[in-house]
């Protein structure tokens, strides 16, 4: 009886679209809680200060810091074993079947940032906000992708797929070099001290999690307080995590990946989700998304994505320097690059760095994000599903 009770529960986390549908769904509650009669206790509850550690031996943050350097410092461990693995023995392995969704990666953060830097320029307070509509919400646009069925080729899901994950890894460069604090010399010294130390635990190839962990535990508190974003910290880890191809039998990554999987997809985004899609829509007219940091974020996930990504592929597949992905048509891959203008949860994250000063423009973060990813869905599902898949000859 209770096999057969579980067995939506089973095809339902199993099938692709899921980590975005409960993404989509966790947006949705946030938005109609901060516009109920409950909007006073979730944003009371998300500004709520807690303490965890023993006596004097502990951090004190607010609810919403919590969720977006601590939870969030596992799900950029957990993207960085993604990138590590595809690197060594993925998609991303071989140069020739690597360079299409890199350059279309670069594109497609390299137009959106010119055209939020175009919208806002002379505005050196919104300027800071250029690299949030250059993200791509690798579970959402793959959800999406994913209720497409046949209609797309497995070609295109591997491209969409290696390309969210560069855009990722640009996505970490960007935090690590653009949207640091004041540093402290003491913790950076301590921060690569840990690090250290775990390249040496990797170097004597220690195939238990449990030591990296400990000193990860370590290696974020001391990255939270150097003036770097704590989740930079879940990538350093992620790097030390060991994975050697000529061991087929085992890979402690591969391990620890498909162990945290699911807590990621279906725990820790969502609740990011809930917690920073939340915004009053009191008094929101077409106007609104004018100002100029809706309007760049909306232009630059809209357009910017879709135009980055095909142009730069374009370009490359004619000049020979990069391949086509097989059994697809140009109007498919037009759809896909419509797709990675889903920007969502890494916009939403970039979004909170770079205006944690100022954070009366978060709003307008908000409402551009949701918008553009919310044209780039439509637009992209629908011309995918109403154009013919017949590959190029």
């Amino acid at each position: 009886m209770i096999n057969y009770l579980s067995k939506p529960f089973k095809w339902f986390f199993k099938l692709e679209a899921a980590s975005g549908l409960v993404l989509l769904f966790a947006a949705i509650v946030a938005l109609f809680v901060s516009n109920s009669d409950l909007a006073e206790l979730y944003f009371s509850t998300l500004n709520k200060y807690l303490f965890i550690g023993i006596n004097n031996f502990g951090l004190k943050l607010s609810v919403l810091h919590w969720i977006n350097d601590a939870l969030m410092a596992i799900f950029f461990f957990f993207v960085t074993l993604e990138i590590k693995r595809e690197f060594l023995q993925g998609e991303l392995s071989n140069i020739k079947q690597a360079l299409l969704p890199i350059i279309a990666a670069v594109g497609g953060m390299l137009v959106p940032a010119l055209f939020y830097v175009f919208i806002n320029l002379g505005d050196s307070e919104t300027l800071n906000g250029w690299a949030i509509p250059s993200a791509t919400d690798i579970a959402f646009s793959l959800g999406v992708l994913s209720l497409l069925g046949k209609r797309v080729p497995l070609s295109l899901k591997v491209f969409l797929t290696a390309l969210a994950i560069i855009d990722d890894l640009g996505a970490i460069v960007i935090i690590a070099l653009f949207y640091s604090g004041d540093l402290s010399i003491k913790y950076l010294t301590l921060m690569l001290l840990a690090f250290i130390i775990l390249l040496v635990i990797n170097k004597f190839n220690i195939k238990k999690f449990l030591p990296y962990l400990i000193i990860g535990i370590f290696l974020w508190d001391f990255t939270h307080n150097s003036g770097i974003h704590a989740t930079i910290a879940g990538v350093l880890l992620a790097i030390t995590i060991p994975h050697r191809k000529k061991e087929k039998d085992f890979s402690l990554l591969i391990k620890v990946e498909h162990a945290i999987s699911p807590y990621v997809a279906f725990g820790i985004m969502p609740l990011f989700a809930f917690a920073n899609a939340g915004v009053s829509l009191e008094g929101l007219s077409f106007a609104s998304l004018l100002d100029k940091v809706p309007l760049g974020i909306v232009l630059g996930l809209f357009l910017g994505k879709q135009l980055g990504v095909f142009v730069f592929s374009y370009v490359s597949i004619k000049l020979k320097v990069a391949q086509m992905p097989n059994n697809t048509s140009w109007y498919n891959f037009y759809g896909v690059g419509v797709l990675t203008g889903i920007g969502f949860t890494m916009s939403l994250f970039v979004g909170n760095l770079a205006f944690v000063e100022n954070m009366q423009y978060m709003d307008g973060v908000k409402i551009g994000v949701l918008t553009g990813s919310l044209l780039s869905t439509l637009f992209g599902y629908f011309l995918i599903l109403l154009t013919p898949n017949k590959p190029n000859q």
